[in-house]
């Protein structure tokens, strides 16, 4: 019975994440919400979060291509190491308001590459956490650092708070759904889903998120609670004690929970009975590779597939992906950046594809961030090269609504101990904060104007909220 109440616990906590610990301002926040009227909307809406974990080097998965062999520049630091990207080896594109500058790819994306040139791919340059508009000398003299930089589990957690002065409690994900709370209606999900476990993306003061398992595993045996004991004498005992806790929770808050939880886990074994299956392109099934981040945004579209069936007109996805922390073994290995880079590659063009075959391509928006970048600076040298902790990073942005075939931001320059430099290792100095990079996805998500500086308070500290990548 011990082993027995264990499976039970396990399963069912695996289902959905505990209620969220938000501080006492969130709480008036959500309750500010909750007194007002559910938005309402008459179109359907997807985000969808790919957390590279382990901090992606930014600056080998796009490269100067014109200005490779400048002084001082990306192969004069990086060559010599083993750590560049050959010039000839780049797949190269022409952002449009480059002022006709060609940069490149890494090798292994050419799927990303080829999503640029249609227009359905953006990049945005040099972003991260800031806690105000901060220059190098600024920066130098100890003024606007963010909370505990170069750390993994606190970067982490900026990147996915947006609050860059100390750590916080809800993702920017989950407070985008706290504000439009109640559009879904009575639908039986809820708006923020993960496919990494519980995230703290996900996570807001009103929203619950479902944690739900990646592909390959079937969303139809998600919730196990009619089968962990044999007996089935056993196993009416416990659903008994479950509905009789779901009826009449009384005051106890962990009983309120526990109550809400499961009474969602039921809700949601209903609506996976059936197995949702993606439907073929006219030229055959879409080819999602049987990887990490294929897995995920397989799953991912699976549930987009439902929206109509389930009378969702928004939703809110986590995937996560790791393995990025390449101190070492960074160009070589199963596990290198190299490897990493294309199956990243590979899974986003398949989710891509999917979405235009489910008819969602121009209201689906998929985008990544990471821990940090990396020091341009190499870690050691050959086969066991790699890179550092970093600052601010390069990421995508794909979907149909997304201004596509350009670079958003400012390129860093490329120079250690130069202009955008926090020391002389090539750790860039974001020159765009991640509550721009989050207000304009929420933006073009349908997030009340009025609302957008309450979810990003440090938001009206620089001069751009919306930066201009979404129609």
């Amino acid at each position: 019975m011990i082993k027995s109440r264990r499976e039970f616990l396990c399963r069912s906590g695996a289902v959905l994440s505990a209620l969220a610990f938000a501080d006492v301002l969130e709480r008036f926040r959500a309750l500010d919400a909750l007194a007002r009227p559910a938005p309402q909307a008459a179109d359907f809406k997807a985000l969808v979060c790919v957390f590279l974990e382990g901090g992606n080097d930014g600056n080998n998965m796009i490269v100067p291509y014109d200005d490779y062999n400048a002084p001082g520049g990306y192969a004069s630091v990086r060559a010599a190491s083993g750590l560049a990207i050959s010039k000839s080896s780049l797949l190269q594109i022409s952002p449009v308001s480059q002022a006709g500058r060609t940069f490149g790819f890494h090798t292994n994306m050419t799927e990303m590459q080829s999503l640029f040139n249609q227009s359905k791919l953006a990049m945005l340059c040099n972003v991260g956490p800031l806690a105000q508009p901060l220059t190098r000398s600024e920066y130098m003299s100890g003024i606007g650092h963010p909370y505990q930089l170069f750390s993994h589990s606190d970067q982490r957690n900026l990147q996915q708070t947006s609050v860059s002065s100390s750590l916080g409690q809800a993702g920017w994900g989950g407070r985008i759904a706290d504000s439009l709370n109640g559009i879904n209606g009575s639908a039986p999900l809820p708006i923020a889903m993960s496919l990494a476990g519980t995230s703290l993306f996900a996570n807001g003061t009103l929203t619950r998120q479902l944690s739900l398992p990646p592909a390959p595993s079937s969303l139809s045996n998600i919730f196990y609670i009619d089968d962990v004991y044999s007996a089935p004498e056993e196993t009416a005992i416990r659903m008994a004690v479950l509905r009789g806790i779901q009826a009449n929770p009384g005051a106890s808050t962990l009983a309120k929970s526990f109550s809400d939880t499961s009474t969602q886990g039921f809700l949601t074994k209903e609506v996976f009975k059936t197995e949702p299956v993606l439907p073929p392109l006219q030229s055959g099934q879409i080819d999602f590779p049987a990887t990490t981040p294929g897995n995920q945004l397989k799953q991912v579209a699976k549930l987009i597939s439902l929206r109509a069936a389930l009378g969702m007109s928004r939703q809110i996805f986590f995937c996560q992906f790791g393995g990025f922390d390449h101190h070492g073994n960074q160009r070589t290995g199963a596990t290198s950046q190299e490897s990493l880079l294309q199956q990243l590659s590979q899974a986003m063009k398949a989710f891509y594809d999917a979405t235009v075959n489910l008819g969602v391509a121009q209201q689906v928006t998929t985008f990544t961030l990471s821990d940090f970048g990396r020091t341009l600076e190499p870690s050691g040298s050959g086969s066991g090269v790699g890179s550092d902790h970093a600052w601010g990073n390069h990421q995508l942005i794909m979907g149909g609504a997304v201004r596509g075939g350009d670079f958003y931001g400012t390129f860093p320059t490329l120079a250690l101990s130069g202009p955008d430099d926090a020391d002389a290792r090539g750790r860039w100095i974001p020159t765009t904060a991640i509550d721009q990079y989050a207000a304009t996805l929420a933006a073009w998500y349908g997030v009340a104007s009025t609302d957008i500086p309450t979810i990003f308070p440090f938001l009206g500290r620089f001069a751009t909220a919306n930066l201009g990548f979404m129609t």
